[in-house]
C-alpha cells in the first residue's frame, strides 16, 4: 500500500482515492501512475480526469477541516505550504532510537500539577490545540510526534496562540512515553492514540506504534479512573489495539461502566467522545469510511 492517501491529512499533497473502505483504504491514486509515450489516449484522459476529481475532492475535504478548526485562527503564514514532510517512517531506525529529552514541566505548563492528556501520533496537534483552548486551568495537553517538522509547526502555533496548557514535543512514544509521564508532577487522566499509522504489510507490523511495552506503560501511569480513547479508520488496526486493551485487566471499557453508552453491535463507539474530529477523522468520514473507536476506563483501586 502507498501512503498517499495520510498526505492530504495534513494538506500538504495528494489526496485520498474515493471511495475508501474500511479493510483497504489506501489504494494507490491513479494521478501517482506514470504516463508512458504509447499510453492510449482515452486511458491517458481517463487518468488526468480522476486527477481533478481527486484534487477537487482533496479540496472539499481540507475545507470542512478549516471550518471544523476555524476559531483557532491559526496564522495562515504558518503554514507549512509546499514543504515536504514524510507521511511514514521507520520508527525502528536508529535515528528515532534516543528517547526525547524531559522538558522542565515548570517551563512547558502555567501549572504542571493539573491532570495530563497526552495524545499519541498528534501530527499537526490542531486536534490537542481545540482542547487546550477550551480547557484552561482545567488539564494539561502534551502532544507527542516522530516527525519533528509537524512538531515545530505546531510549536509555532502554540506561540501565536499563547497558551500555556499544552506542550508538544519530538518523540518516539514507544521509547519515550514512559520516561515522559513518570516525571509528570500531576496525574495521567488521559491517552489518546487516534488513527495511528498502520503499516498494513504483516512485516512491518512491528512499527506499529501500540505493542505490549507501550500498553503497559499507559495503564501503568494512568491514574485510576483515567482513561484511553482509540480509533481508526481501518478496522485491522482498530482491531489489533482492541484486542491489546481487551487483554487488560485493570481497564473496562466505557459500556460495561455505563450500559447508556451508544455502540454498535461489535461495542465500537458510534460517536465521538471527545467534542472534536481529528482531520484524518474528517478527511476519512467525508470519504465514506467508518471510525472504529474505543474508550477504555482504569478501574478504581
Amino acid at each position: 500500500m502507498g501512503c498517499c492517501g495520510w498526505k492530504k491529512l495534513y494538506g500538504i499533497g495528494s489526496s485520498l482515492s474515493t471511495p475508501m473502505l474500511p479493510l483497504s483504504p489506501f489504494r494507490p491514486l491513479s494521478s501517482s501512475l506514470p504516463f508512458s509515450s504509447n499510453s492510449h489516449p482515452s486511458s491517458s484522459s481517463s487518468s488526468i480526469s480522476q486527477l481533478e476529481q481527486d484534487q477537487q475532492q482533496s479540496k472539499r475535504s481540507s475545507q470542512l477541516v478549516a471550518l471544523e478548526y476555524a476559531d483557532l485562527n491559526l496564522s495562515n503564514n504558518l503554514e507549512l505550504g509546499h514543504v515536504r514532510i514524510r507521511q511514514h517512517v521507520n520508527p525502528l531506525s536508529s535515528s528515532f532510537a534516543t528517547p526525547a529529552q524531559v522538558p522542565d514541566w515548570n517551563q512547558v505548563f502555567a501549572d504542571p500539577a493539573l491532570p495530563l492528556m497526552v495524545d499519541i501520533g498528534c501530527g499537526s496537534g490542531r486536534f490537542l490545540m481545540w482542547l487546550a483552548k477550551r480547557t484552561p486551568k482545567v488539564r494539561n495537553y502534551l502532544g507527542l510526534e516522530i516527525r519533528q517538522r509537524m512538531v515545530k509547526r505546531a510549536e509555532s502555533w502554540v506561540k501565536d496562540m499563547a497558551l500555556d496548557n499544552i506542550h508538544f514535543l519530538f518523540a518516539n512514544a514507544p521509547i519515550s512515553f514512559k520516561q515522559l509521564v513518570e516525571s509528570y508532577p500531576g496525574p495521567l487522566q488521559l491517552v489518546s492514540i487516534l488513527c495511528p499509522d498502520p503499516h498494513f504489510k504483516k512485516k512491518h507490523h512491528k512499527r506499529r506504534v501500540l505493542q505490549k511495552p507501550l500498553v503497559g506503560a499507559i495503564v501503568d501511569n494512568l491514574t485510576p479512573g483515567g482513561q484511553v480513547f482509540i480509533q481508526s479508520d481501518v478496522v485491522e488496526v482498530a482491531l489489533d489495539m482492541k484486542n491489546q486493551f481487551d487483554e487488560v485487566d485493570a481497564l473496562s471499557h466505557i459500556d460495561a461502566l455505563n450500559p447508556a453508552t451508544l455502540c454498535d453491535s461489535e461495542g465500537w463507539l458510534l460517536s465521538n467522545p471527545m467534542g472534536i474530529r481529528t482531520e484524518r477523522e474528517i478527511h476519512a468520514e467525508f470519504e465514506g469510511a467508518k471510525i472504529y473507536r474505543r474508550l477504555y476506563e482504569k478501574k478504581q483501586i
